[in-house]
């Protein structure tokens, strides 16, 4: 919760500086609302003004036809001013709508972009919270703040002015009230600053719980601890609502005290302006002046409070937003980066690759070893012996410390990403959808065809399961897939791979969700996928390891047997343990065998 908890300044030149970068594309309409709030604020200025010489050019001589043309400049410049509003809210609130849209594509680009190893460090909820609240602060400051308040300091200089104008004794008097704002303002500040930072803790408290616990609902529900959950989630929601209600209480009495020193204003006026009426040193239009001066001459620095705590919110906003845009990618598209024509080949070799996912804790340790084009190969170990990290490096989802992954030949990290991760399939033992449709998890936006994909399914034996759908290939996805069986994702995920044709192909504990007879109808389409392909496959069953035609045994993060199934079996070394142990028992008879 640290990156909640500070707030930094209230006002930051560095970051606004960067804020008016996203005001650049739109700075004909920002140029336009602020001569529109500019105008509207001289417009502000100019009724106290008309009024005295209502009352005492022409009401005080009885002068109708004077009045009248008065009172119709009056009317006129009403409906101007409200012209002038209607214009300048619509601009800015428009403006802010675009860019909010504007840096919420550029963080969503940027986290993209973004390696494993980052969401490995940060919580889904805090980069939701980035997304989503944080930008919404930013777009109330552009369309509420950052322009605007020239509008309302505007307003104040010319309000002091023209009532230094009118009768400087008087005006002074008019702002002798003016230390006690300060006063109260800054009492304020400081009393909203405290609960603002705690409603912003308890906010990231509250979205950190709740996508825990609904994602895990499950488990609250089976181990019944929704009663628990229930009293942990209260106490977190009443930490939000105790720092609501104390800066409910700061508002309480702040906008009232802003409303009695604008009364001890007015009853000043009275009394000073009233003697001076009566002793004729001022006009009686004057003094009607003043009180519509000081009535409006309050209301800006209540618009200027409120626009503190956007100020504030906004600085804090930023400093978070640009943290997470500049948080450097660490698995980047090179410099001239290689793009072969046509499909790899699918030869990968490993020379002395290290790896670690924490400096100096090395997950993989020396490894090297070779696969031609068209093997097939089965890594194996013990949980933790480095096998699904060998083939998320064959992605460049990580890069290594040490060594050299080739594909081809060529170096992983000078080839293009794009062509790089578009030579794999990747089929892992938790299988991730996304809302749609069967046929667009399957295709996942390439352009393949309704053909292809159709006979993808039915190469997985995913037919049957169609046919029980009335939709079919168009049966609606709920998120993550909760209304599928662990085995239909897993075929989905087989006949997704099958789809897009790759080179190579990657099976990460694949068949590890299906039950054997599942796993005996798709054994001919994993064959057929595999031959003329590269496949590494990392499994426990012994009946897809045994058919490959190397397998490399791994124990620490290092390689300790490679060897085909029989010849590892005959060096009675660890693979030969790790079949007595785990294989034996998992061995199935394979009808045509």
């Amino acid at each position: 919760m640290h990156d909640e908890e500070v707030l930094g300044k209230a006002y930051d030149s560095r970051l606004m500086r960067r804020l008016i970068t996203y005001l650049r594309p739109y700075k004909k309409f920002v140029a336009f609302a602020l001569f529109l709030i500019l105008f509207e604020s001289v417009l502000e200025i100019t009724f106290p003004w008309l009024t005295k010489i209502a009352i005492d050019r022409y009401i005080a001589t009885s002068n109708l036809r004077g009045l009248t043309v008065i009172a119709a400049a009056f009317v006129g410049l009403l409906v101007l001013k409200f012209l002038c509003a209607s214009l300048q809210t619509y601009t800015l609130q428009n403006t802010g709508q675009k860019i909010m849209y504007d840096m919420r594509m550029q963080v969503f680009q940027h986290l993209q972009g973004l390696a494993p190893s980052f969401y490995d460090k940060n919580p889904v909820g805090r980069l939701i919270t980035r997304v989503i609240t944080d930008v919404d602060v930013l777009n109330e400051m552009f369309s509420a703040d950052i322009v605007s308040i020239f509008g309302d300091i505007f307003t104040l200089l010319g309000i002091m002015v023209a009532i230094l104008v009118l009768n400087w004794q008087l005006g002074l008097v008019t702002l002798s009230v003016i230390p006690l704002i300060v006063l109260s303002t800054e009492m304020f500040r400081r009393k909203v600053r405290d609960s603002y930072r705690r409603v912003r803790i308890a906010i990231a408290k509250i979205n950190a719980f709740l996508q825990e616990h609904i994602t895990g609902m499950h488990i609250v529900q089976l181990y019944n601890r929704e009663q628990k959950s229930f009293r942990k989630f209260d106490a977190v929601n009443r930490e939000h609502l105790t720092a609501n209600l104390d800066g409910i209480v700061a508002y309480a009495w702040f906008y009232p005290a802003i409303e009695l020193l604008s009364s001890i204003a007015i009853a000043l006026i009275i009394w000073y302006g009233g003697g001076k009426v009566m002793a004729g040193s001022l006009t009686l239009g004057a003094l009607v002046a003043f009180l519509q001066y000081s009535r409006r001459f309050f209301q800006p620095i209540q618009d200027m409070s409120e626009k503190y705590n956007i100020l504030q919110s906004a600085m804090a906003s930023s400093e978070r937003l640009f943290n997470l845009i500049d948080t450097p990618a660490t698995v980047v598209n090179p410099v001239d980066a290689l793009k072969p024509a046509g499909q790899p080949l699918g030869e990968i070799e490993f020379r002395n690759v290290w790896f670690a996912y924490n400096d100096d804790e090395w997950v993989l340790r020396d490894v090297s070893f070779h696969v031609s084009p068209g093997e097939s190969v089965a890594i194996v170990g013990h949980t933790g012996a480095g096998k699904t990290t060998a083939t998320s490096l064959l992605t460049r989802f990580y890069d290594i410390q040490k060594g050299e992954i080739l594909l081809d030949g060529m170096n992983i990290a000078k080839l293009d990403l794009g062509y790089l991760r578009g030579s794999f399939a990747v089929v892992l033992q938790d299988v991730f959808l996304f809302s749609g449709t069967l046929e667009s998890n399957i295709r996942l936006g390439s352009p393949i065809s309704r053909e292809r994909v159709s006979q993808a399914a039915q190469d997985v034996n995913l037919a049957p399961f169609l046919h029980t759908l009335p939709m079919g290939l168009d049966h609606p996805v709920n998120e993550r897939g909760t209304t599928l069986s662990v085995g239909q994702r897993q075929l989905l995920a087989f006949a997704r791979a099958l789809a897009h044709d790759p080179q190579i192909l990657i099976l990460d504990e694949a068949t590890s969700s299906v039950d054997t007879e599942t796993e005996i109808q798709i054994r001919k389409a994993i064959e057929h996928l595999m031959e003329g392909r590269t496949s590494i496959i990392i499994a426990h069953r012994l009946s897809t390891i045994q058919r490959c035609d190397k397998i490399i045994v791994m124990h620490k993060g290092r390689v300790r047997e490679i060897g085909t199934h029989q010849q590892l079996l005959a060096q009675r070394g660890i693979y030969y343990k790790l079949y007595q142990l785990q294989y034996k028992d998992q061995e199935v008879a394979v009808p045509g065998d």
